[in-house]
């Protein structure tokens, strides 16, 4: 199966679906654009006994719920001091890999996020102002994302990328989160809920931990392919992939999807 830009009208449209299946016999017929929309990404540094970290994931929940999933997308990065690594009697979602961001951005305190990387470290109260700012803008490249979960185990990507306006050069870093993880978590009023539900968790990166060099020309279609195989104590169904294109401006586009099972 091939996947493929149409004019770029459909490429919008893909955009939105993310998953939409292209016909081989359809050929990408580059329309300049007169702008299109952008996606937030919301890098939300948590813990599991972080107790005001609960109030970050409602703020998230409901920036979402007026925006759209689609166009703000969170992903919660379990990390530093009271963040908790797996053992043998607590389910804990701390990784190497969210300790690498935590030291890299030299965080503080939690919780806190990043917001297209462009504003430094915010507080939970300045997300909406920051979120609602960077929706404004028109997106310099376009990124649609394909991901599909195979009978071996398994997951192949796609992702197509456009410059819009002007030439591009960055990085593109694709992740894999979970959603509806019940684990325990401290919350406002120090108790402990063994039943909490963590979403939008940062389990890996497929491109290493800063991605891939990504040179893109207007008007040129780009794609590329990945793979990768889900860990066990994974649930392939709460799965997604974020892929998002970011240079030393911050991040210029992103986008999620799930897996669909191969056909």
């Amino acid at each position: 199966m091939r996947w493929s830009l149409l004019a770029y009208s459909l490429f919008t449209a893909l955009l939105l679906s993310a998953c939409s299946q292209i016909d081989e016999s359809e050929r990408f017929i580059y329309v300049e654009p007169s702008g299109v929309a952008r996606a937030v990404l919301i890098e939300d540094f948590t813990g599991q006994r972080c107790i005001n970290c609960p109030t970050a994931a409602s703020e998230i929940e409901r920036l979402q719920k007026e925006y759209g999933e689609e166009n703000v997308i969170a992903v919660s990065i379990h990390s530093g001091p009271l963040a908790v690594f797996s053992n043998e009697k607590v389910k804990g979602l701390r990784t190497e890999l969210g300790d690498t961001y935590y030291s890299h951005w030299n965080i503080e305190s939690e919780p806190s996020g990043l917001i297209d990387r462009k504003h430094g470290i915010a507080l939970v109260p300045q997300w909406a102002g920051l979120v609602y700012e960077d929706m404004q803008q028109q997106a310099s490249v376009g990124l649609a994302l394909a991901c599909s979960a195979l009978a071996s185990g398994e997951v192949e990507i796609k992702v197509n990328s456009i410059a819009l306006k002007n030439d591009f050069r960055g990085w593109l870093q694709l992740w894999v989160t979970e959603d509806n993880i019940v684990a325990p978590q401290m919350m406002p009023d120090g108790s402990m809920n063994n039943e909490y539900v963590h979403n939008h968790v940062l389990r890996a990166a497929i491109n290493g931990a800063w991605g891939d060099e990504v040179n893109l020309t207007v008007g040129s279609e780009t794609v590329v392919e990945y793979s990768f195989r889900p860990e066990k104590d994974w649930n392939i169904d709460n799965l997604s992939v974020v892929a998002f294109v970011y240079d030393d401006n911050g991040v210029q586009q992103v986008v999620r999807s799930g897996l669909l099972p191969e056909e």
